[in-house]
């Protein structure tokens, strides 16, 4: 029993070690540990309570709106924006910017995607929530542009995933640190210290449904990495959810790259930069891995709207530099 230590003193301890870790800081990773809590309750009463399906409207994106999302997204906004830490925030599912209420010399800007994989509720597939805390420039008159930053201005990032467990994974730069939530004493408690993504290389994730659309360099590295080599440890496997989260965190445990590139249909990718890709690529290069767009790393994109997307190849360093020399290719 001496070895529990929950996700707060954790992040007590933390804050000993690195000064950057405020208590402000701390506090807003303590609500999302909160919000993951009811967030969690609802996702896993979603089939007793009416709590699956469309709720018939689109979002800014055009994907149909899940009843789980707006529950997710408003218990975020209601958890976190009443603390007066946030000067802005920002949704996947909200078209503009949030400014909430109690915002006076707020510091940070959150920007999140409240439960990712929604769809996928439905057929009891892990979902996650994704999320990227920056510092704001003016706290009195944060805006649109405090959301638009670079990811290697993150001061923290992480995400939570429901599935068979529930875990809580963060970095606030000085590695990455995952909680699993024990339902018995209601606590988040320290069960992967230190995450570094193993430099075996094991799985690849792509939905390969869209084989079709997909470039002539990427389908040249699905070839390559689907053949048999042993001295190169191929084949990889394949694996692949469709729920970003899910394909993610398998990766970063086990070894891997996930896949996501532009298509014929769509040349910008799916994924978005602020609430997806950014995170993801701040926690898998604190844990040794990689990130990049085809072209540039993740985390030294300039955003240029709310809801940009991007392709996104991230994962293992040496698949995802694999996956970059294939798109070199003429």
């Amino acid at each position: 029993m001496h070895h529990i230590k929950t996700i707060e003193h954790h992040l007590f301890e933390e804050m000993a070690k690195y000064p950057g870790l405020t208590t402000d800081l701390i506090g807003m990773l303590l609500n999302i540990s909160l919000a993951a809590k009811v967030i969690r309750k609802q996702v896993l009463m979603a089939g007793l309570v009416d709590g699956h399906g469309s709720i018939g409207q689109s979002n800014i994106q055009g994907e149909d709106v899940q009843k789980l999302d707006i529950f997710a997204n408003d218990c975020i906004k209601q958890l976190l924006g009443q603390h007066s830490v946030f000067a802005v925030m920002g949704s996947e599912e909200d078209d503009q910017v949030i400014i909430p209420s109690k915002r006076e010399n707020a510091q940070y800007a959150l920007l999140f995607d409240p439960l990712d994989g929604s769809s996928n509720i439905d057929v009891n597939v892990s979902v996650g929530t994704i999320f990227s805390i920056y510092k704001v420039e003016n706290p009195n008159e944060a805006s649109l542009c405090d959301c638009l930053q670079p990811g290697k201005k993150q001061v923290a990032g992480g995400y939570v995933i429901y599935g068979p467990s529930v875990m809580l994974v963060y970095t606030a730069g000085h590695g990455v640190h995952g909680f699993t939530y024990d339902p018995s004493i209601g606590e988040f408690l320290l069960s992967h210290r230190d995450i570094k993504i193993p430099s075996k290389q094991t799985y690849f994730s792509i939905n390969e449904g869209n084989f079709s659309q997909l470039s002539p360099q990427i389908k040249a590295f699905l070839e390559h990495v689907k053949s048999k080599d042993s001295e190169k440890g191929l084949p990889l496997a394949a694996r692949y959810v469709g729920s970003l989260v899910a394909d993610f965190h398998r990766n970063l445990l086990k070894g891997g790259v996930f896949l996501y590139p532009g298509t014929s249909k769509k040349p910008e990718g799916k994924l978005r930069l602020l609430y997806e890709a950014n995170p993801l690529a701040f926690i898998c290069e604190q844990a040794g891995g990689a990130a990049t767009n085809g072209t540039e790393r993740i985390l030294d994109l300039t955003p240029k709207e709310l809801h940009q997307r991007t392709p996104l190849f991230i994962g293992n360093k040496d698949l995802v530099e694999l996956v970059h020399n294939f798109l070199q290719r003429a």
